[in-house]
């Protein structure tokens, strides 16, 4: 006999591949209204070198995320080498494309720090902290974001720019039993993750190096935003285009599609149009660069990825250096 459901797994997985498929009938939707010669048009308008300059600095925030997840590390004394770090964090950025959830590429990060013979316990707690840490940077950005919230007509203009159209990306969210078990859990979850940050507490140079790597991070990814828009004749300051991308990147935490997929570039277009004051066409453009460039600077992880596992064999049995006290407090 048939079970009488879908195991939470699986329905979890199914809600964020109908997220995914809303989310990008929307984008398409918005495509096909603004048209491809209008996009076209934008595009053409961005001279090569901001392309490239843009594609260099896209591939300098990537390496920023593994220079802050190799100091967490090395604090916790694990022995390990940037290299190691670097290729194991661009196989999770890789698999990220494909994976069925915004945090994919930590879960295939745990799995490469394991491989390579680290303490599962100690790795676990350190991409927790490193995705704490990226979120505290990103959350110091948004204040740039506010004040386009206060200009004069500014929330009419999002209250009458919210379609029923644009409604349709909230349809794969669900609703009640869902917030209520969210908000049950909540406690339990800053536990958790305060437990897993304890290591870290203790060492306050550590978390502040990793907290620059992240602004780093941060920096290169609003300059790539920057050049394509000032690109495309937009007049966006660099701090206005920070604090909204940071608004988009919390939106796109939301477990709703895989990997952010239809969801990233629909909030970036609806963001910089209505608040950013961009044109649509330029917002589309924008978006559809970044997702491209964001894609493109993953690669490396293709051939990252056959070279950990085999690679991990060859490893000695213990990475990490005798820390049973430290480890057991995780």
């Amino acid at each position: 006999m048939r079970s009488r459901s879908i195991s939470r797994p699986s329905r979890s997985i199914l809600l964020r591949a109908f997220g995914t498929l809303i989310a990008l009938a929307l984008l398409v939707y918005l495509l096909s209204k603004q048209g491809w010669d209008q996009i076209g048009d934008a595009f053409a308008l961005i001279p090569a070198w901001r392309l490239i300059l843009a594609m260099v600095l896209m591939m300098v925030s990537r390496m920023a995320v593994s220079a802050r997840w190799y100091v967490l590390l090395r604090s916790a004394k694990a022995r390990t080498s940037f290299w190691e770090i670097t290729r194991v964090t661009f196989a999770g950025l890789f698999s990220s494309n494909f994976l069925p959830t915004t945090i994919g590429g930590d879960v295939v990060r745990l799995a490469g720090a394991i491989q390579l013979k680290y303490d599962a316990a100690l790795s676990a707690a350190s991409l927790i902290a490193d995705r704490l840490i990226g979120m505290a940077g990103m959350a110091m950005a948004v204040p740039f974001g506010l004040p386009s919230f206060l200009q004069p007509g500014a929330l009419q203009e999002l209250r009458s720019s919210v379609t029923p159209q644009y409604l349709l990306g909230s349809v794969s969210i669900p609703a009640g039993s869902w917030w209520q078990k969210t908000w049950k859990r909540g406690s339990k979850i800053l536990r958790r993750l305060l437990d897993a940050l304890s290591l870290w507490i203790k060492q306050p140079r550590t978390l502040l190096a990793a907290l620059i790597f992240s602004w780093v991070n941060m920096v290169c990814l609003f300059g790539v935003l920057a050049l394509l828009f000032t690109g495309m004749g937009e007049q966006i300051s660099f701090w206005l285009v920070g604090g909204l991308y940071s608004i988009v990147y919390f939106v796109t935490l939301l477990p709703v599609s895989i990997n952010g997929y239809g969801l990233q570039e629909i909030s970036m277009t609806f963001v910089f149009t209505h608040l950013g004051g961009a044109s649509m066409g330029s917002a589309l453009t924008a978006a559809l660069l970044f997702r491209t460039m964001m894609m493109i600077a993953s690669l490396p992880g293709a051939a990252f990825v056959p070279g950990m596992i085999s690679g991990a064999k060859d490893q000695p049995e213990a990475k990490d250096q005798p820390a049973e006290k430290s480890q057991a407090e995780i």
